[in-house]
């Protein structure tokens, strides 16, 4: 069987026309069947490729016809198998990132030492400092003995690396190294230029070494950005692996370790489903902050409210029609909105009042300019998973568009965090009740979780700071809750025609100032359950501005962030777990109202 022959090549030297040549090369390489990666540059050449060796031998005959490239001097290894999974030849601002102006290979580097005279020094024992300028990921694999690592994550940080070294080491003789040499080439002349007077680089680094000299004073292997990892001193691929999710080069043995799982982690990454969902939500938590710093409705932008045509509607006036499903809006502002152009069809074009409508059109009323009350933004996310997102919402902040808010909701909120999903929340609360939320990821799990509401096998329980001091510990109340809702949106008890409603509650505490800390668990799961409950048992929830004491409904539906807040707290959730089936229970941190009795 034909070996894979690998080359290994660079060369600072002048190049132009860089667009040209990359097109010729990429091309000539495919031809080739070669695959690896050629950098071009202004400032030269860097190259690792495989291939069958006629095909290496036709591409460097190629870029020796390249003015400068004449001397190109290549360093070859052989391999079973393709090391690289495709070609690639790429421009770059420099073909081994530096970032330093003013240090030009092609014009001056430090001195290059031969191996076999680096050789001859470690074996005489010769005071010197090896210094070793690679990642400190590669030096993990192997490095010369004694060598001293320069520290950097990437070859960037070196230049701060150097100003962290002793001065004593700049009257020294220092050999630094690198896998092949390039580095060395910027390295070198930037610590002459930083006052280290006595600076060598060895010659076409470990690979070469390794080439020359074996494995004489070197402990380990050499780590090569390609498919083989690791070399040893013979040139030939180790078992070393890297890990896919932290890139950190693996021994033999660290593979064989438990927390090894090739594609997912390795002993150096691994982390348990506790850290990992500290470290998944730390993420989502700054996500949130990013969305909500400003608030997303707190600037300017227009929205509008869609308007179906009904049956019976149809062949009537646009005017007629919007009066018929839009009833709180006169017929002079409809009239005066169309005038303004802030009625449209659904290509955006405005439309008169007169035109003639038909069943099942779609017009928008355009609110432009729109900026939304403030809202708290600071949603807690307690729990993910594949299904499902558990979540202490903030008060008051609505769960939907709707009224004043558009983007200022939590819906939008997790729509900006989670794109491309658009989360589902499998229940709703209050805009000014906070609490435990579930949010299902996709459709399939809200088919899974959403029925257990709706079949009343979600157990709920809330926390409640309410006016006045019941007579019992415990108690529970039956009265079923209107169908409809009043002008802003409050509920009523019905004992005519009411939906069949039961909570459960208990006194936790009663307090000084009159009013109570109540657990209730809800039975059923009618709208504003809780507190039309303890409204018509005449001990209102503090801070409700809907259902006040006296049986008085109040105009207010949002809350102000100034405003105190509503004491309700949605505390604890069971049910099913939509993915593993499995019962499940969720709490939520008891607010301050709560825990220490004030408001």
């Amino acid at each position: 069987m034909t070996k894979t022959l690998n080359v290994a090549a660079y060369k600072f030297v002048t190049l132009t026309d860089l667009r040209c040549l990359r097109s010729r090369l990429l091309a000539l390489c495919k031809s080739w069947e070669l695959k690896g990666t050629i950098l071009l540059s202004h400032e030269g050449i860097n190259l690792f490729v495989a291939g069958v060796p006629g095909s290496i031998h036709s591409l460097l005959a190629e870029l020796r016809s390249w003015p400068g490239l004449g001397d190109l001097n290549p360093k070859f290894s052989e391999t079973d198998s393709q090391p690289f999974r495709r070609m690639l030849v790429r421009l770059k601002k420099e073909i081994i990132a530096f970032g330093v102006d003013g240090i030009n290979p092609a014009l001056r580097t430090s001195p290059k030492l031969p191996p076999a005279t680096l050789k001859q020094w470690l074996d005489e024992g010769r005071a010197i400092t090896l210094l070793d300028t690679r990642n400190d990921y590669e030096i993990k694999l192997g490095t010369f003995k004694q060598a001293l690592p320069i520290g950097v994550e990437q070859f960037r940080d070196f230049p701060a690396a150097v100003g962290k070294l002793p001065d004593t080491l700049k009257e020294q003789p220092i050999v630094m190294f690198c896998t092949g040499g390039i580095r060395c080439e910027k390295a070198g002349p930037f610590m002459e230029r930083e006052g280290f007077k006595n600076v060598f680089q060895l010659e076409g680094g470990i690979l070469k070494y390794f080439e020359d000299c074996g494995g004489a004073h070197y402990a380990g292997e050499c780590f090569v950005f390609d498919q083989r990892v690791g070399l040893d001193p013979n040139l030939q691929a180790t078992e070393s692996n890297q890990c896919y999710a932290c890139q950190t080069p693996l021994t033999a043995s660290e593979q064989q370790d438990i927390r090894y799982v090739a594609g997912h982690s390795c002993p150096y990454c691994f982390k348990t489903p506790a850290e990992q969902l500290a470290v998944t939500l730390a993420g989502r938590h700054a996500a949130i902050q990013r969305v909500c710093s400003p608030l997303p409705g707190s600037v300017p932008h227009d929205n509008y409210k869609s308007i179906n045509v009904p049956a019976d509607c149809d062949g009537q006036t646009l005017l007629a029609t919007l009066c018929r499903v839009v009833k709180n809006i006169s017929a002079e502002v409809w009239t005066a909105e169309c005038a303004r152009g802030l009625v449209v069809n659904h290509d955006r074009q405005p439309v008169a009042p007169d035109r003639i409508v038909r069943m099942g059109e779609r017009y928008r009323h355009i609110f432009p300019g729109i900026v939304e009350p403030a809202v708290n933004g600071r949603v807690e996310i307690l729990h993910e998973d594949e299904a499902l997102i558990v979540l202490n919402k903030p008060a008051p902040l609505p769960m939907h568009a709707g009224g004043r808010f558009y983007r200022n909701t939590l819906q939008h909120i997790l729509n900006e965090v989670y794109h491309p999903q658009k989360p589902h929340p499998a229940h709703r609360l209050d805009a000014n009740t906070t609490g435990l939320v579930l949010v299902t990821r996709t459709r399939h799990f809200a088919g899974r979780l959403q029925p257990q509401f709706a079949r009343g096998r979600v157990e709920k329980r809330y926390l409640v700071r309410a006016q006045g001091h019941p007579a019992e510990t415990a108690f529970t109340c039956d009265a079923p809750i209107s169908a409809q809702s009043g002008e802003t949106g409050s509920r009523t008890v019905d004992w005519n025609d009411g939906l069949s409603a039961r909570t459960e509650f208990t006194v936790r505490a009663r307090l000084p100032d009159g009013t109570c800390l109540l657990e209730a668990r809800p039975l059923t799961g009618r709208t504003n359950q809780i507190r039309v409950h303890l409204w018509h048992l005449g001990f209102p929830v503090c801070g409700d501005a809907v259902y006040l004491p006296g049986q008085t409904v109040g105009d207010t539906q949002t809350l102000r962030l100034e405003d105190p807040p509503l004491c309700l707290h949605a505390w604890q959730i069971k049910f099913i777990h939509p993915l593993t089936c499995q019962p499940v229970e969720f709490t939520a941190p008891p607010p301050s109202w709560f825990l220490n009795g004030t408001i």
